[in-house]
């Protein structure tokens, strides 16, 4: 394989190419003074695959991208920040992207976590004293499953860490005979939808760097934009219904299938038109939508005790696991085992996940306490 090329241009601009022989004056600065603070993005044109971080240096930021051929792909190994200084992982990219399943068997052991928007340090904290994955960033968690119920875009600053590590982690649980499930949220809806009021500032320098806007970073045209765009927005695992805001009893009236609802959804993660073909799709994406949904815990029209029983005849399942809302410091559990929320202050220190183990139900803190709380 020839070495890739570098360009220290903006990011689309591919006529001005700066080879890496002719540009020894950057990578011999880089040994002393220049650090990576973003990326890798992966963006597909053409025949081509471009690898692009983000280095500082002094005052400056600058833009490297390694080109490759489409057919190099599995050639390519990316290495992305963590929180501690000088640690990195690797991620090498997946050969074939594929839509996930709506429904999946019970396991054993289930890790569940949502909201944690950018913020690298709890998650790591959390899946490591969890015994998901080890320090090195390896899959322990063997035939478990790891569930993510969406908000991992916007406020923090390492959004593109978390999804990174997301990405790496399903090769190395599928691997084990395990499974991690990302269920969107609406933070990830809104970025690919290029609603951007949450983003942090340091995404907005990133695309001024770029010279390009945010949204085409997670567009169809790159990597995480693609993988995004096989996800649900509802997933049923064994008796629990996996959802980031909660179904609300118009969706109970729609007479579809959770497959079906994925199916409506998924085509329209990125518009920005909000004229949809279906009243179905409408409802999807409205304030009543199983991303946007805060009346298990909230609003003038608090859902009932008949309405999630409903939800639960409906899909067949025995608890409702969602995020979305903060309704107290830890992990809750509400209507009697059937209802838990995830949504936790990470940011504010009070970071938890939930454990399902053997039918029993624990939170789980940074230090790897566990509580049984059902």
């Amino acid at each position: 394989m020839k070495k890739p090329v570098i360009l220290l241009i903006p990011f689309f601009i591919s006529s001005f190419i700066i080879t890496r022989e002719g540009n020894q004056s950057f990578l011999k600065a880089g040994i002393d003074s220049v650090y990576q603070v973003d990326g890798p993005y992966i963006l597909y044109q053409k025949d081509s695959i471009l690898v692009t971080y983000l280095y500082q240096d002094g005052e400056k930021i600058y833009p490297a991208t390694e080109r490759y051929l489409l057919t190099e792909k599995e050639k390519i190994k990316l290495h992305v920040n963590t929180d501690e200084s000088g640690k990195t992982f690797p991620v090498y990219l997946k050969p074939k992207l594929s839509e996930e399943k709506s429904e999946y068997k019970r396991v054993s052991r289930l890790f569940i976590l949502s909201d944690l928007e950018g913020n690298f340090t709890a998650f790591r904290k959390l899946l490591q004293a969890g015994g998901v994955m080890n320090e090195n960033y390896d899959w322990t968690f063997g035939k478990g499953a790891l569930v993510l119920i969406g908000d991992f875009f916007d406020r923090g600053s390492q959004v593109t860490e978390l999804l990174w590590l997301i990405y790496s982690l399903e090769d190395k649980a599928s691997a084990a005979g395990g499974n991690v499930h990302f269920i969107l949220g609406n933070h990830e809806i809104m970025n690919m939808s290029n609603d951007l009021r949450y983003l942090n500032e340091k995404y907005l320098q990133t695309t001024k760097t770029f010279n390009v806007p945010y949204v085409s970073l997670v567009g169809e045209n790159s990597e995480i934009g693609r993988w995004l765009r096989t996800k649900n927005v509802i997933e049923r695992v064994g008796d629990i219904l996996f959802v980031h805001g909660g179904i609300s009893s118009e969706m109970n009236n729609v007479n579809l299938t959770l497959e079906k609802f994925n199916e409506l959804a998924r085509p329209f993660y990125a518009d920005t038109t909000y004229h949809y073909p279906y009243v179905e799709t409408d409802l999807l994406f409205s304030e009543n939508g199983p991303f946007w949904y805060r009346g298990y815990y909230m609003g003038k029209q608090m859902a009932t005790d008949e309405q999630v029983d409903s939800t639960l005849d409906k899909f067949y399942v025995k608890h409702i696991i969602t995020g979305h809302s903060i309704v107290a410091d830890t992990i809750s559990v509400l209507r009697r085992g059937r209802l838990f929320d995830t949504d936790v202050h990470h940011a504010g220190g009070k970071s938890e996940a939930l454990l399902v183990e053997n039918k029993k139900f624990y939170r789980v803190n940074q230090n790897g306490e566990k509580k049984l709380i059902y």
